[in-house]
């Protein structure tokens, strides 16, 4: 429950930062070269996949492919082609909406995922 209201929807650097792991290519979020861009809890959770990987290095560990896809499988145009951001900012916080369809057809394929940033 928030007491304060965002900012109305608009396109802008919270947007920019989410669109650059569909954009041009999917991105997997976990990659080592991509950890400056987040901040905990979710680099917590990148360090317990690596540790899990590096245990145990014949199984899938915690993060198996783009949770920001929410899926394994898609078509990489179909997801820049349908490709929606939205943002709310709210001071140093800003939440962006994400829709996107996996494949051309089929409701299975569409997606809406919820980032939440901060500065």
């Amino acid at each position: 429950l928030s007491i304060a209201a965002p900012a109305p929807a608009l396109a802008g650097p919270a947007s920019n930062a989410v669109k650059f792991f569909y954009m041009p290519e999917v991105k997997f979020e976990a990659d080592a070269k991509y950890r400056d861009r987040f901040t905990e809890p979710v680099t917590k959770l990148f360090d317990l996949n690596d540790q899990a990987q590096k245990n145990k290095p014949d199984e899938v560990p915690c993060i198996d492919f783009a949770p920001g896809l929410d899926a394994q499988d898609y078509d990489e145009k179909t997801v820049a082609k349908t490709l929606k951001l939205s943002e709310a900012v709210d001071g140093d916080s800003a939440s962006v909406t994400v829709t996107f369809n996996l494949f051309p057809e089929g409701d299975g394929s569409k997606r809406e995922m919820v980032w939440s940033l901060k500065k």
